[in-house]
């Protein structure tokens, strides 16, 4: 065997032997040759299409049926050494130009590729191009690239043109260059520049054309989302178009690869609830949470967890798991071992992921919670506006019994330092749809006017976490609340003492006024000093014409109205007691706000907010109710005037319902007239 060895090397080196032999002597420079000149910084070209290479190589894909034995183009000229001898470095260069493009133009479909990225400069610049020219280059572009779209893609230079191809494209269009496509799309995702193509088909839609390009998919999902380029182009295929069927027909492929074949559900619809295909098949327990956990860890220890599938995956993987169990608790160590914490913070940003994370916490010890909140610190103000990451803050809330970590850890992120700062933050935070639950959850709970039928989803987590905390959290609920508000309703104060008027322009503002005045805390008056001088002014007076987006007085709004009311009688209305339930210690807000509109009471008693003047009179903590009286009675004919005249918003809706009467609508039976006058005035004249 050592002598057949020693044959095949004598072999090789005998066949590779054709240079001359050395003779031991160094040789001797000549002194006609120059030195190679130094290299001078390649001219930057990225916005040229010219300087793109066409090798197949170069952030190209392999599609099926092409195959590397191929014979290159250009025959001998591509393996022909360059000889420089006798030229000059300006010639030396300008004659690889040359031969350069000759490789080129000997390739196949190298003219139609050069006229598709001239196509392509022109049409880039979109604003420079008339749409008739757009239009004829456009045509001009399909006719090169239709029946062969398989070739174009192959290179990032030539996809480019095709991808423009797209953005112009008719549906019918799309829809060809689709199917020309089909078959190859898992291939295309692997491409660096080719998988752009793949977004650009989908961007806009088109159920067809998604059933055409998500198959191709089917049974390659483990190897797909490990790959650095098509890993992304399937997640968002996932996240954004995939249908519920096809998403869990993805998502099922982590289970193992059993779970890759289609026959398995030829005739009954997908289903990636690991609980249920379990509990049909309970002697496969042990494969499929090996295989998933396998693909989970993969992915998190090459950093990329910012997959809508992975948290799915991860989340399936739980649901499955009880807790206490072995199975459990490595898997929590999975997650807070991620060093850097990107995993927990990727989580918290997807809807399976924010769940999971929410869950985690609840369950977790007095150790995992405080480790698992310190992983989110410097990303809470970006949470705090998320449809969903904003669930682990309010989580935070309910299951962390340490309070002072948790006034230490959220409520400065959240605020902010500077005092300008924080009333900005908390302007902005208050008319968030999500930011606005993390400073309101504290004083409302899970009321209804916090979390409506479009927050169903919050209700129901927080539901569950309220059921786990149970048994993880030894501090009472109530101890806990009313802790976090003592450390968080003092700035919240300061800033409604600060910024009352620019808060009370809107209804979210208006509310979180009227809950931080209600709660239950001490040095309010300030904030309600405030509150009282924004109410100052003449209701009546118009915003000036050149006030750009002036709001109106706050008598004139609903939604002011209602909290001044509210703040009056000073508490909440306890349906089951029947009554105003009076917070301690006692607002007194009547006798902040009286002194402000003493000079137009007549006109709040007879205006939009006349109900706030109603307030004013059954508030047994206001002094100057007698006063109050006596200033009406003195304009009783103004009260009774609004009593029986039809205010501006009666005689709106009654116009609109004429309107639409004429206009044919539904006949039904005939509904009573609405009350005509001032509800407020009608209670004030009984009252006097």
């Amino acid at each position: 065997m050592a002598s057949k060895d020693a044959k095949v090397g004598e072999k090789r080196k005998s066949s590779s032997g054709t240079k001359a032999k050395s003779d031991g002597k160094a040789k001797k420079p000549r002194m006609g040759d120059s030195s190679e000149p130094p290299k001078r910084p390649a001219k930057d070209e990225s916005d040229d299409f010219e300087s793109f290479s066409d090798d197949d190589g170069d952030g190209g894909v392999k599609l099926e049926g092409k195959s590397d034995d191929a014979p290159k183009a250009g025959g001998d000229k591509a393996n022909t050494a360059f000889d420089r001898s006798g030229m000059t470095s300006r010639e030396s260069h300008a004659k690889q130009k040359q031969l350069a493009q000759e490789r080129k133009a000997a390739k196949p479909l190298a003219d139609e590729v050069h006229r598709t990225k001239k196509i392509w400069e022109r049409l880039r610049r979109k604003s420079h191009v008339p749409k008739d020219e757009r239009q004829k280059l456009v045509e001009e572009l399909f006719s090169i690239i239709t029946g062969r779209c398989r070739d174009f893609v192959l290179k990032h230079d030539a996809v480019r043109a095709v991808q423009t191809a797209i953005k112009y494209s008719t549906p019918e269009q799309r829809k060809q260059i689709a199917r020309e496509l089909e078959g190859s799309y898992a291939q295309l995702a692997e491409s660096r520049y080719a998988k752009f193509l793949i977004g650009k088909l989908l961007v806009q839609n088109d159920d067809e054309i998604r059933d055409l390009v998500i198959p191709n998919f089917y049974g390659k999902v483990r190897k797909l989302i490990n790959h650095a380029e098509a890993s992304w182009i399937l997640d968002d295929i996932y996240r954004t178009v995939a249908t519920k069927e096809q998403k869990a027909s993805l998502l099922r492929e982590w289970y193992g690869p059993e779970f890759s074949l289609r026959e398995l559900t030829k005739d009954t619809t997908p289903t990636a609830d690991l609980k249920e295909i379990l509990a049909k098949e309970p002697s496969k327990r042990g494969p499929i949470m090996k295989s998933l956990v396998d693909m989970i860890n993969t992915l998190i220890q090459k950093k990329m967890t910012g997959f809508t599938m992975l948290h799915d995956a991860m989340f399936q993987y739980y649901s499955s798991t009880t807790p206490g169990t072995e199975e459990f608790t490595e898997f929590m160590e999975l997650i807070k071992g991620d060093e850097g914490g990107d995993l927990l913070k990727n989580m918290a940003f997807t809807k399976s992921g924010a769940r999971l994370s929410c869950l985690l916490l609840a369950h977790g010890t007095s150790k995992d919670r405080k480790q698992l909140l310190k992983t989110y610190k410097d990303t809470l103000v970006l949470m705090a506006g998320d449809n969903y990451a904003h669930l682990v803050i309010l989580t935070a809330f309910d299951v962390i019994d340490d309070t002072k970590l948790v006034a230490k850890s959220v409520f400065p992120e959240l605020l902010g330092d500077k005092e300008d700062e924080i009333v900005q933050n908390v302007v902005g935070a208050v008319n968030n749809p999500n930011a606005r639950l993390t400073l309101l959850y504290l004083f409302e709970g899970l009321s209804k006017s916090l979390f409506p039928a479009s927050q169903s989803f919050d209700w129901e987590v927080l539901q569950e976490v309220h059921e786990i905390r149970k048994t993880t959290s030894k501090k009472d609920e109530d101890v806990r609340r009313k802790e976090l508000i003592a450390a968080f309703a003092p700035q919240l104060l300061s800033v409604i003492a600060a910024g009352s008027t620019e808060l009370m322009s809107t209804a979210f503002g208006c509310q979180f006024v009227a809950d931080v005045l209600l709660s239950e805390v001490q040095g309010k008056e300030a904030a309600l000093e405030a509150v009282a001088q924004s109410a100052k002014g003449d209701p009546k007076q118009e915003p000036a014409e050149d006030e750009v987006a002036a709001a109106p007085h706050i008598s004139r709004t609903p939604f002011g109205g209602r909290m001044l009311k509210s703040l009056i009688q000073g508490g909440r209305f306890d349906k089951a007691a029947g009554k105003v339930v009076q917070v301690e210690p006692p607002l007194g807000f009547a006798n902040y706000l009286y002194p402000v509109i003493k000079d137009y009471v007549v006109d709040w008693a007879t205006g939009p907010s006349s109900f706030v003047v109603v307030a004013m009179t059954e508030a047994g903590d206001f002094g100057e109710s007698a006063e109050l009286k006596k200033t009406l009675k003195k304009n009783k004919k103004a009260l009774e005037k609004a009593a029986t005249e039809m205010t501006p918003e009666q005689a709106a809706a009654k116009e609109d319902k004429a309107e639409k009467a004429d206009k044919g609508g539904k006949k039904g039976k005939k509904k009573a007239d609405a009350p005509v006058g001032n509800a407020g005035s009608k209670i004030l004249l009984e009252k006097l």
